[in-house]
């Protein structure tokens, strides 16, 4: 709520729209939030005054003017918002509510409860906003790593200008102590980063010259000169800071159903509180109990604590996310991941390294030629493989008539030698029935004769393993790895790893047609390197892009972004995410249980019950919110 009054500017309008309990947090900060506390304070001395003179001096005319007062400073602009809302046709909220409610008891002469319903209805709203707040500038400082300003090259000097100006192409300096202020490579210069904020990561990651860097990283030794890679606007962290500044906005399947809940609930209790007002009085005549009943059940029927919970408790969960590295789009995400209990994986750059390394050389005769004619056919391919071969030992012989067939391998003559180095299909082409082994291999064969293999895996990453049987304890039932590689190379990869279940051999579209299989079984989250597979994140339950923060088609597809390539983070994402729904779910359940309690012992008549439909509604909301923010850690 707007904190001029607690209830101004769209805020009530914005209990039952925005469900964030209208916390704009332009407003109820710097000079309004002091002139909100001095307002509050004079209205508590006022009310303190007011008590003082009816127990203590039994000056009950001028406690009543003292009263009076009280609730004036504490509790007109929440009575002019609520007129403005019945205008703006939105009369069910919670300023109407609260007016109703005080004004009521002013009428019943219930003098300390009018002013103290106001007053205390105030404190638990300023309470709230800051808690609000507080959760919003923890993410805010945490995404606020661009800087304003940045030197670049201009005209051949080294001037200031707005970061947002910096161009692709652009040439920058970043001082030991700066932020890089745009996504580029190091020209000149090296220097160790701080790349928590992006990455998670708690060492410093060491760069020098032809090494890329992320817009956010922080300098802490060395000056650098960096060549733009893209604009500012196109920068991994200004990008970021969008995503995580719109998650907010986003709403769980939880949020909507509050919503729903608040937009049906509040007109329900206004008209129970009108039968109870009405109805009994008919019989008894005694109007101004029956009256007071009504007034205490709206107290309490304000769906305050539910509107503002639910919302923070999400959003403080995607800041706890964000801490470690792990960007979470929207609040539906982290509650549909939160019920996984089907978990597809690429291969290649998700549970392995994505670089090649060569495992065992099975030489038929002569080793040493074995691995000279594979390097000296390989020497100028770009494939993987043939990059991993070209890393061992060798002597290059002089090569003729190089061929590269797409598929199969090289082919090429050395010494008047046929020489082919492939796969077991191009073996074949010679004549050769060459062993198909359970990893990748690299066959030799030279003038009609078998060499050997070299064979060549791609490296798992250190904690796949340990992150898939994780996944196991936090409910996942399936495993399965979708990969473009050969059976044998799969599913050796996946035995290693732990994965259930393989499919291999797939192109693009099959992955896509393998997760709506998947789906019909169940929740399913997908986990690629974002490169490749955007068709697949964006097919998925839930798409979890790995190490693409510099990737467009990444942040586009998937749902979640892991800002480093470390398999680790998506256990972590998980226990945040089911945390987060937990908490969302106690803050219900223990809203409406309190509410139900003082609604019904309200509805039957006991006495004083309007201090506690006052705790009910703002001290319950308190209550949630404080424990909302525990998602933050």
């Amino acid at each position: 709520m707007s904190h001029e009054h607690n209830c101004t500017k769209k805020d009530c309008d914005a209990h039952h729209h925005d469900h964030d309990h209208g916390h704009e947090h332009e407003h109820g900060e710097g000079e309004n939030r002091t002139f909100i506390i001095i307002k509050l304070i004079v209205s508590a001395v006022l009310f303190a005054a007011a008590l003082v003179c009816e127990h203590v001096f039994d000056l009950n005319t001028v406690s009543l003017i003292l009263c009076i007062s009280a609730f004036i400073a504490a509790g007109t602009d929440v009575i002019i918002e609520a007129v403005k809302e019945i205008f703006h046709k939105n009369p069910f909220n919670e300023c109407l509510l609260m007016s109703v409610a005080s004004i009521g008891a002013f009428l019943t002469k219930n003098y300390m409860e009018a002013a103290a319903v106001m007053i205390l209805y105030n404190l638990g709203e300023l309470l709230q906003d800051i808690a609000v707040d507080k959760s919003r500038d923890s993410i805010m400082d945490l995404i606020d790593i661009v800087p304003k300003k940045a030197e670049v090259l201009r005209d051949g000097n080294i001037v200031e200008i707005p970061a947002s100006e910096i161009r692709e192409g652009d040439i920058m300096t970043v001082k030991p102590g700066r932020n890089v202020p745009a996504d580029g490579v190091i020209i000149k210069g090296a220097s160790s980063f701080d790349t928590s904020a992006l990455t998670g990561e708690s060492y410093p990651r060491d760069l020098g010259e032809g090494d890329e860097v992320i817009s956010g990283f922080l300098a802490l030794d060395g000056e650098i000169t960096v060549m733009a890679t893209a604009g500012y606007d196109n920068s991994a962290a200004v990008r970021i800071r969008s995503l995580i500044e719109g998650a907010e906005a986003r709403k769980a399947k939880t949020e909507s159903f509050i919503s729903k809940f608040a937009k049906i609930y509040t007109p329900v209790v206004v008209g129970a509180a009108v039968v109870i007002a009405v109805i009994p009085p008919l019989f008894d005549s005694q109007w101004s109990e029956w009256i007071h009943r009504a007034l205490t059940f709206l107290v309490t029927s304000c769906p305050c604590a539910l509107v503002i919970s639910v919302p923070l408790t999400f959003f403080a969960g995607i800041g706890a996310a964000s801490k470690k590295g792990i960007l979470i789009k929207g609040a539906e995400h982290m509650e549909v991941l939160s019920k996984t209990r089907i978990y597809a994986f690429d291969k290649t750059g998700t549970l392995t390294k994505g670089t090649f390394r060569v495992s065992k050389i099975n030489a038929v005769n002569d080793e040493k030629e074995l691995i000279n004619t594979a390097c000296s056919a390989e020497r100028h391919s770009d494939h993987p493989l043939a990059k991993a071969v070209c890393r061992l030992e060798h002597e290059i012989s002089e090569t003729k008539d190089l061929t590269e067939i797409p598929g199969y391998g090289v082919t090429c003559v050395i010494d008047e030698e046929i020489c082919a180095v492939g796969n077991a299909k191009l073996m074949r082409r010679y004549g050769i029935e060459a062993d198909q082994s359970r990893t990748t291999a690299v066959h030799v064969c030279r003038g009609g004769r078998y060499l050997g293999s070299i064979e060549v895996e791609d490296e798992i990453k250190d904690n796949a393993k340990e992150a898939v049987k994780e996944l196991g304890s936090l409910g996942a039932e399936k495993t399965v790895m979708l990969s473009g590689d050969t059976e044998n190379t799969a599913a050796a990869v996946a035995e290693l790893i732990g994965i259930n279940d393989v499919k291999a051999q797939l192109l693009p579209e099959n992955k896509v047609e393998e997760i709506e299989l998947l789906t019909k079984e169940g929740i399913v989250t997908y986990v690629g390197d974002g490169i490749n597979d955007a068709a697949v994140l964006a097919r998925a339950d839930v798409g979890i892009s790995m190490g693409a923060l510099g990737s467009d088609a990444a942040i586009e597809a998937a749902d979640i972004v892991l800002t480093d390539d470390n398999i680790g983070k998506l256990p972590k994402a998980v226990k945040i995410c089911k945390k987060t729904v937990r908490i969302a779910w106690q803050n219900i359940i223990f809203a409406i249980a309190v509410k139900a309690a003082v609604l019904v012992l309200s509805a039957v008549g006991v006495p004083n019950m309007m201090w506690l439909a006052v705790f009910a509604d703002t001290g319950v909301a308190l209550l949630c919110a404080a424990n909302a923010l525990r998602a933050m850690k």
